[in-house]
């Protein structure tokens, strides 16, 4: 029970406070500064026809004045009187016409200010001023004066009454005057100065006896007894539902193996039972605590409706859950025009980026040719295109979009272009890089290339970063600017036509002829795969050194991604058929005193009957003196 008042309190305390805050609002959009400067324009015209009508009412008099002075005899100047009043006449006519249709006019934009009985109802609402009393003045000096009444003890209230005066009709009780009538108040509400009157009277009255009727103790009683009726029906309601939910979670925890089941898909679990079982009782946590509101948002409408004081109360506790709902059908409503402008765009430009996919799709499978622009160009070309597309598409949309003239959404924009602009300052040098990399077609996907010290086949190409994989199946990332700034070697782009020259040196001492050199590096091409007999192979001179002659044999070959292998066979047959025909490799330095040392030549191809020459030393005596 403590805890059900104490949740009760609780929630009760909060919807007050901010059902005032919506009851505040609500007061301060009654008396909006539009409908204030539009009463004022009124009342400020009022004013000027008013000291218009009081000039014609003293000329008037005065003319009545002169025409009952005159003699039978004077028909002429009589006349002229006469004719005289009728201007006036029609004058007062015309005047009135004219604030009614202006007030017709202001009507539908304006709003009065509420006269508030004593029960804090409106008892009805004061559009124009009378004399130096604005509309606002008006409608508080008379729930003042009403208020006033009540609280007197003596009060009769047959004896409020109604006096006629020449330009008002005044509400009056004994020596107080509640309230006066004026014309502009009449034609304010379509009604004669008299009809008007009447009404506000009986509305005065009523109000008063019903403040009393309802501020008797028998009423008091029986408010309470209601309170406390609905108070236990909430007990009862509220109790209910804690006993339902208690009872709830005991069947789902005696049920969830039959029910529950783990979200599986092949040997990957999405979602154990416990998890679903986990997210179920949050879900009807959250259930039973929206029971909870919406029954206290019923219930409590109806305890202030019991007491006259808390009524408003009700009122503004509906109008804060509907204000919002109606706010945002109203907002979604007036942006349907836009939201299908938006539509329409966005639809537009879809197939129109569909059919500059087509044609670039064409022109990369050669369906289609252009002169001057490669196959290769067709889809990085497309995407650029794409993204202008797509930009052009959000600056027609941005217009349209809920807030795009607001001054939050200005500075929201403005602050992550000046963080996107510090922050993508190498991003963006990287993707003009690959941009002009794409159309300097330095390589393509595939290609056998080298960027600096790595060497290796291009398996990416994207705007930032270029990705090559090495012949030890490594994956390089290169940024694009690197690329841009460096020196690339494309091994694969000649392989189709005249063919990749693959070399190597070898350094041979001058005893052996470089025709035999010659042949055997050009022998030792031959009899390697992947190199081509035509074009035939060549052996260069790099260089006389020293102690060795430097030979460079070139071949050719079109497999550009196989010159690991074709670099190791070549170097084996080199081996073998400098071996074969007897030619000593003693590279880097070859001496010259080969007296005793054996042959570096494998024994496999030294002939059988090898010996290892002997040391001859050779002293020349000199002449004896």
């Amino acid at each position: 029970m403590k805890n059900f008042f104490r949740k009760l309190i609780w929630l009760f305390l909060l919807i007050i406070s901010v059902s005032t805050f919506g009851q505040a609002d609500s007061v301060q959009v009654v008396n909006d500064s539009i409908n204030v400067a539009a009463l004022q324009e009124f009342n400020q015209k009022l004013a000027e026809v008013e000291m218009k009508r009081v000039a014609d009412s003293i000329k008037r008099a005065e003319l009545e004045l002169q025409l009952t002075k005159l003699k039978t005899t004077d028909n002429l100047q009589k006349d002229d009187l006469l004719k005289q009043l009728k201007n006036i006449e029609e004058n007062e006519k015309r005047r009135i016409s004219e604030k009614k249709s202006h007030i017709d006019s202001l009507r539908n934009i304006s709003k009065g200010y509420p006269v508030i009985g004593v029960l804090g109802d409106t008892l009805f609402s004061i559009y124009s001023k009378i004399g130096a009393s604005t509309p606002k003045e008006r409608a508080s000096s008379i729930g003042k004066k009403i208020k006033k009444l009540y609280d007197d003890d003596f009060l009769k209230i047959d004896s409020i009454n109604i006096l006629t005066l020449e330009n008002t009709n005044d509400i009056v009780y004994g020596e107080t005057i509640i309230m006066s009538i004026s014309e502009n108040d009449a034609l304010w509400y379509g009604k004669s100065m008299l009809e008007l009157s009447t009404n506000f009277n009986e509305v005065i009255k009523s109000s008063l006896l019903k403040a009393r009727d309802e501020s008797s103790i028998l009423k008091i009683l029986m408010r309470i007894g209601l309170v406390l009726l609905v108070l236990i029906i909430a007990y009862i309601v509220i109790w209910s539902i804690g006993k339902g939910y208690t009872r709830l979670l005991l069947f789902i925890n005696s049920s969830k193996d039959s029910w529950l089941k783990n979200l599986s898909y092949k040997d990957y679990t999405f979602i154990t039972a416990d998890q679903e079982l986990q997210v179920v009782l949050f879900l009807l946590k959250i259930f039973r605590w929206f029971v909870y509101v919406l029954f206290l948002y019923i219930t409590l409408p109806i305890i202030f409706s019991i007491f006259p004081f808390s009524r408003n109360w009700a009122d503004a506790l509906f109008q804060l859950i509907w204000s919002p709902f109606k706010g945002v059908i109203i907002a979604v409503w007036e942006y349907l025009p836009n939201l299908f402008s938006i539509f329409v765009i966005y639809f537009v430009m879809k197939y129109v980026i569909r059919f500059v996919k087509y044609i670039f799709h064409e022109i990369e499978f050669e369906k289609l040719k252009i002169n001057g622009f490669h196959s290769d160009w067709a889809m990085p070309t497309y995407s650029i295109i794409r993204f202008l597309l797509y930009a052009f598409m959000f600056v027609l949309i941005f217009p349209y979009l809920p807030g795009s003239d607001s001054n939050i959404f200005k500075g929201v924009s403005v602050f992550i272009g000046v963080l996107f602009s510090l922050g993508s300052s190498t991003a963006i040098a990287n993707m003009v890089a690959g941009l002009v990399i794409t159309y300097m077609r330095p390589f393509k996907l595939g290609d056998r290339i080298k960027i600096g010290e790595v060497v290796g086949d291009v398996v990416e190409k994207t705007l930032l970063v270029t990705r090559i994989k090495t012949v030890k199946n490594e994956i390089i990332t290169i940024p694009n600017s690197s690329v841009l700034s460096g020196n690339t070697t494309n091994y694969s782009s000649e392989t189709t036509n005249t063919g990749l020259i693959v070399h190597t040196t070898v350094t041979i001492g001058y005893d052996v002829p470089w025709k035999d050199m010659h042949q055997a590096l050009i022998d030792a091409a031959l009899k390697t795969d992947m190199i081509l007999e035509t074009p035939k192979p060549f052996v260069l001179q790099t260089s006389l050194e020293d102690f060795y002659v430097s030979y460079q044999v070139n071949a050719y070959t079109r497999e550009a991604g196989k010159q690991a292998i074709i670099y190791s066979n070549l170097h084996q047959n080199i081996q073998d058929v400098c071996n074969e025909r007897g030619i000593e490799i003693l590279s880097p330095h070859y001496r010259a005193a080969r007296d005793g040392n054996k042959s570096t030549i494998p024994s496999d191809y030294l002939p059988k009957d090898y010996k290892v020459p002997n040391f001859n030393v050779n002293i020349e005596k000199g002449e004896k003196s």
